[in-house]
Formats: structure tokens, sequence, C-alpha cells
């Protein structure tokens, strides 16, 4: 066997071993993501189940405006008047990640058919080291979903906050958001809305005024601002414009 063959044999030898050790760790990796998202499922439940309880008393109108996502909506409390006359309504539970508005879907999502989605989440899967592509990635499931199921509705994606809070990880941020953007400008039923100018003041800084102690949720003019920037593009968008 000459030097090269010697060493080709290693390569291959080498690179089964790598594949096998992979094959093994895939199982254990599944079996945590479904541990991970059983545990979040549990978390959630009380939420979900209120939302489903107050529908079964009284149901949202079929295709109207649904605003879902983790706490920036939740915490939204001025939204239906905000956004009057558009029929919205609110599905948004706080703490939530993209992994968590995906396996909400049959439950408060699917069912209410909405005419427009208006999707906000992704900060907490920053906050918990996720990398900008698979936040993305799960919004586009979602996307996916959503134009499988129901076909004519409109999903909007409002980007994610440039909250002081995870200034650290503003570079993570923008990269979803541009993600977000790309895939959502080009396609008919999709769209995309920056509310981040709104958050920083002429000389580029966080306007802190917005945000809450913690610097991460907002205080009620941060949703005047969001009003602002969100319902116009929702008007046309109900309109057919």
């Amino acid at each position: 066997m000459t030097r090269r063959q010697s060493k080709a044999v290693a390569h291959h030898f080498v690179l089964l071993m790598v594949l096998m050790l992979m094959g093994g760790a895939f199982p254990h990796l599944a079996q945590a993501q479904d541990s991970l998202l059983v545990q979040r499922r549990l978390r959630f439940a009380p939420e979900i189940n209120a939302f489903l309880k107050d529908d079964s008393v009284q149901p949202p109108p079929k295709n109207a405006i649904l605003f879902i996502g983790s706490s920036i909506f939740r915490q939204w409390k001025d939204l239906k008047a905000q956004m009057a006359p558009l029929p919205v309504f609110n599905r948004a539970f706080g703490g939530s990640r993209t992994m968590d508005i995906l396996d909400a879907m049959d439950k408060i999502v699917f069912p209410y058919e909405p005419k427009i989605i208006v999707y906000y989440c992704g900060s907490n899967d920053i906050n918990a080291g996720d990398r900008a592509l698979d936040i993305f990635g799960r919004f586009r499931q979602f996307a996916e979903k959503v134009q499988s199921k129901l076909p004519v509705t409109k999903v909007f994606y409002v980007s994610i906050n440039r909250a002081p809070q995870k200034m650290d990880r503003w570079s993570v941020v923008d990269s979803a958001n541009a993600l977000a953007k790309r895939y959502c400008v080009p396609a008919r039923k999709m769209g995309f809305i920056d509310v981040n100018p709104a958050l920083f003041d002429k000389e580029g800084s966080p306007r802190l005024e917005l945000y809450k102690d913690d610097k991460l949720h907002f205080k009620d003019p941060a949703y005047v601002e969001f009003t602002r920037i969100i319902k116009p593009v929702i008007e046309r968008a109900w309109r057919g414009d």
C-alpha cells in the first residue's frame, strides 16, 4: 500500500467514526428537544387553556386580525382601542419563544382562520442564546404552515426590538430581522414591519423613557409609537391595497 493510499484509508476511517458517533448522538439530541418542548408546553398550558376557555364563551370572529407572540405583545393592553376600528384580538403569551408559537398553532392560530396575522417573537430566543438563523428558521416554519393551511392569510413580521437589555446581542437581533425582511418583502402574502426606528433618538441612543426598569418591556408611550407604525400597514392590508 502506498503512502497516499494509507492516508486515504485513514481519512475514510476517521470519517466513518465521526458519522457513527453522530448517528448515536442524534437520537439523544432529538430526545432532549422533545423533553424541552414538553416542559415548555406544561409551562404555558394555563395561558393556552385560558385562551381556549375564552374562545368557548366568546370566540373571536373569523377572518379578523390576530396578534400573536411573546410578552411584548401580551402587555399591549390597549391594543383593541389603539387599532380600532380594525377587528383585532390578542393571543400573545409571555415568555414564549418561537418554538412555543409553532407548538400552539393548532390551538390558537388555525381555528380562528384570521385574515391577517401580526407576529412578534424572538426576544426570548435571543436571551436563551439561540442563533439568528434558528430564530428565523422557526418563523419561516410558522409562515409556511400558515400558507399551507390558510393560503389567503397575510403574515406580518414585526421586528425584534433592539432593547437595551440585550445590547450585547444586538448583532443577533439585527441578523434575525434581516433574514426575516429578506424573506418577507418579496413574498405576496408576507410583510415586514420595522418598529426599531421609533425606539431610538436622533443621536441613535435608545429612548430609555419608553422602557420599564428591566430595559426590555415597554411603558404605554412605546405602544403609541407601535400603533403609529403598525396600524397604517395593517389598514392597507385590511382594505386589500
